[in-house]
C-alpha cells in the first residue's frame, strides 16, 4: 500500500511537470520485472548518454538510439519501477536500478519515455525531436484506447482569435492577393455606357465540411521490409508514394488495398491517417488501425473554402445583359467562366482555395466540384436579380441571354419536364432556375420550394435536373449520381456551415452541423439529354453546382426576399424578411 501511494504520488508529480512542459500525457503502471539481460540493455542505453525509443515486444527489449535526443548534459532523470521510485542524479557512470522500468523522464531537454504493458503489446509514448510522431498511443483493443485517449488533457498555444465565422468575409477581402483575369471579352466601360440599368451585389459563402459518414480510417501492417495498408482513400497511388517516403521504403515494397470508401467528396485525398498508421505499425512491429473520431474528423479534415463574390452587371434597353464585371475571392475560378451572351465582360479570381500561402485560417481543399458551387450560387442569383430588374419571366430571360444552343436545349428540357409556365418573379409559386457547366457537362435545374413565413424553414418540394454529358455509358449510374448531388446540395444550400473562432472548430458532431435528412428529400426527376456527341463527360459532380442558386431563386420567387449568403438558414431567412 505504501509503495502504491508512493508510485501514485510520483506519477502525479511527473504528470504535473510534463504537462507544464507541454506534454500531452503521462501514464505509469507496474510491469513485469526486467531480466538481467534486459536490465543490461537498459543500463547500456542509459550510459550511452542518449534518450531513445524502447519497445518491449514479445519479451525482447530493443535499444534504439536517436542522436538528436542527447542526454550528456541532463541534470536529472526520474525512473519508476516495480521495486523503486526515486530520482537519480546524472553521473559519469550511472548504473540503472534493477526492476521493471515503467517511466523515464529527462526534464532539461524536455523528452519523455513511458512504457506500459497491455497484454502482449507495449504501449509507448515518446517524444522524437524533429518529428511529428509525438505521444502516439498503440493498444490492442479499442476500449483501452478510448480510456487512454480520454485521459489526455492536451493544452495548445493559440494565437489571438481575430477571425471567426462572423467576420471571415471582411477578413478574406483584406488579405486576398492580386487577382488573375480568367475570362474577358469586349470593353467593360463601353458596356457600362450602353446599360440602361445597373445591378451591383455581393454574395457570401461559408466553410463547409465533407461530413462523410465514415471518418478517415486506415490499417497498416509491416512484415519485414514490406508494408500493407488498407486505406479509406480517394487517391491510392498517392498514398503509396506518401507511405514509401514516410518510412523510407521502396515504393515496390508498399501495397495499398482500397476497400469501399464510406464517402469522400474530395476530403479523402491527403491521406494523413494512412501515413500515421504506417509510421506506428513500423514503430511497434504490430498491425495498427487509425480511425478518427467524429470530433477529429471535423478538426483535421479540410473544408470547402469560404468565399466572397462581387458582381456588377447591367441591362440594355432590349432586356439583354450589356456588361458583366465578376470578382471571386478565395474560392477558385472553376465555374466562373462566362457562358451567357454578354458582349462586354471580365472575370477575375483572387487566389484559389489551396496553397502554402492560403488566406484561410485553417486547411481548405477540394469539396465536390471545387469552387463551382460558390460561383454558380453567385452567378445564377445575379441572373435572376437582372430578370426581375428587366421585368421578365425568369425562364424567358435565361433563354434570351444564354450563348450556346446546347445549354438552351438542356434548360428547355428541364422546363418541359417540370411543367413550367411563365410568370414574373416573385410569383408566390416558389420556382427557381439555375444553369451551370462542370467537367464538360451542361446542367439545368428547376426546383419548387415552400417557405414557412413564421419559422423561416424551407421545404424543397420538387427538383427536375437535366444534363447533357455527352455519351452516357451507364445511364442508371449517371442518374444515381444526379440524385446524390441534389440531395447533398440541399445541405450546403440550407444548413451546412462550419462555426469557428480563430483556429478552434466549434462543430464537433452532427448536433450542430446539420446535414440533409431523408425527411428533407423532394420529389427528384432526372433527364439525360440525348446528344450526338460521342465523347463522354463527367457525371459525379455537375448536378450539385446549381443547388445553391436554384434554391435561392426559388425562395425569392416564394416570398420576394433575396438571400445573399449560404447557407440559407431559417434564421437568415427570418432576418431577411424582417429587413425587407
Amino acid at each position: 500500500m505504501v509503495y502504491n501511494l508512493l508510485l501514485m504520488n510520483l506519477a502525479e508529480s511527473i504528470k504535473k511537470k510534463t504537462i507544464e512542459l507541454g506534454f500531452d500525457l503521462v501514464g505509469i503502471t507496474d510491469t513485469s520485472p526486467l531480466t538481467a539481460e534486459q536490465t543490461k540493455l537498459f543500463t547500456d542505453w542509459l550510459n550511452a548518454g542518449y534518450a531513445g525509443q524502447m519497445t518491449y515486444l514479445q519479451r525482447n527489449l530493443e535499444k534504439r538510439i536517436n542522436p538528436a535526443m542527447h542526454l550528456k548534459d541532463a541534470k536529472s532523470i526520474i525512473c519508476v519501477g516495480l521495486n523503486y521510485a526515486l530520482p537519480i542524479q546524472r553521473k559519469a557512470n550511472i548504473s540503472a536500478p534493477t526492476g521493471s522500468i515503467a517511466a523515464f523522464a529527462q526534464y532539461e531537454d524536455y523528452h519523455l519515455f513511458i512504457k506500459k504493458k497491455l497484454r502482449e503489446l507495449t504501449v509507448f509514448i515518446a517524444s522524437q525531436s524533429g518529428s511529428d510522431l509525438k505521444f502516439k498511443i498503440c493498444v490492442d483493443s479499442a476500449p483501452i484506447a478510448e480510456k487512454a485517449l480520454a485521459k489526455i488533457k492536451a493544452k495548445f498555444d493559440q494565437t489571438e482569435a481575430k477571425v471567426d465565422d462572423k467576420n471571415i468575409f471582411e477578413y478574406l477581402l483584406k488579405v486576398a492577393p492580386e487577382g488573375d483575369v480568367v475570362d474577358e471579352g469586349g470593353e467593360l466601360q463601353k458596356g457600362e455606357n450602353l446599360a440602361v440599368s445597373t445591378v451591383e451585389e455581393t454574395y457570401l459563402d461559408g466553410y463547409v465540411a465533407h461530413a462523410t459518414l465514415e471518418t478517415h480510417t486506415s490499417i497498416a501492417q509491416v512484415e519485414g521490409n514490406k508494408i500493407t495498408v488498407w486505406a479509406s482513400t480517394q487517391a491510392p497511388f498517392r498514398v503509396k508514394g506518401q507511405v514509401a517516403e514516410a518510412l523510407g521504403f521502396p515504393p515496390a515494397n508498399v501495397r495499398i488495398i482500397t476497400p469501399f470508401v464510406g464517402g469522400g467528396f474530395g476530403g479523402k485525398s491527403p491521406n494523413q491517417q494512412s501515413i500515421e498508421a504506417a509510421r506506428l505499425a513500423n514503430l511497434t512491429g504490430k498491425p495498427v488501425q487509425v480511425a478518427w473520431t467524429r470530433a477529429e474528423e471535423f478538426y483535421y479534415d479540410t473544408f470547402r473554402p469560404a468565399a466572397v463574390v462581387k458582381i456588377k452587371s447591367g441591362l440594355s434597353d432590349s432586356g439583354k445583359i450589356a456588361f458583366w464585371d465578376y470578382h471571386v475571392y478565395c474560392a477558385g475560378s472553376r465555374g466562373s467562366q462566362q457562358f451567357y451572351n454578354i458582349p462586354h465582360h471580365r472575370t477575375v479570381s483572387y487566389r484559389s482555395d489551396r496553397g502554402s500561402a492560403s488566406p484561410h485560417p485553417f486547411a481548405t481543399g477540394a469539396w465536390r466540384a471545387p469552387g463551382n458551387n460558390t460561383n454558380c450560387f453567385a452567378r445564377e442569383s445575379q441572373i435572376q436579380v437582372m430578370a426581375v430588374k428587366a421585368g421578365m419571366d425568369p425562364l424567358d430571360f435565361w433563354l434570351k441571354n444564354l450563348r450556346e444552343e446546347k445549354m438552351r436545349q438542356v434548360l428547355k428540357t428541364a422546363a418541359a419536364k417540370f411543367g413550367y409556365t411563365p410568370a414574373k418573379s416573385p410569383s408566390g409559386r416558389g420556382y427557381g432556375i439555375g444553369c451551370g457547366i462542370d467537367v464538360g457537362t451542361y446542367v439545368a435545374t428547376i426546383a419548387e420550394v415552400d417557405v414557412d413565413n413564421n419559422t423561416g424553414n424551407v421545404q424543397v418540394k420538387s427538383v427536375v435536373c437535366a444534363q447533357d454529358m455527352g455519351l452516357v455509358i451507364n445511364p442508371e449510374g449517371a442518374r444515381l449520381q444526379m440524385e446524390g448531388c441534389i440531395t447533398m446540395g440541399l445541405g450546403y444550400a440550407l444548413t451546412e456551415d462550419v462555426h469557428f473562432k480563430g483556429g478552434e472548430i466549434l462543430d464537433l458532431n452532427f448536433d450542430t452541423y446539420e446535414i440533409p435528412r431523408f425527411s428533407w428529400l423532394p420529389k427528384i426527376e432526372t433527364v439525360l439529354v440525348n446528344t450526338d456527341d460521342p465523347v463522354p463527360q463527367g457525371g459525379g459532380e455537375p448536378a450539385i453546382i446549381v443547388m445553391g442558386g436554384v434554391i435561392a431563386n426559388a425562395i425569392y420567387d416564394a416570398i420576394g426576399v433575396r438571400l445573399y449568403q449560404l447557407p440559407m438558414t431559417p434564421e437568415r431567412i427570418k432576418e431577411a424578411m424582417s429587413t425587407g
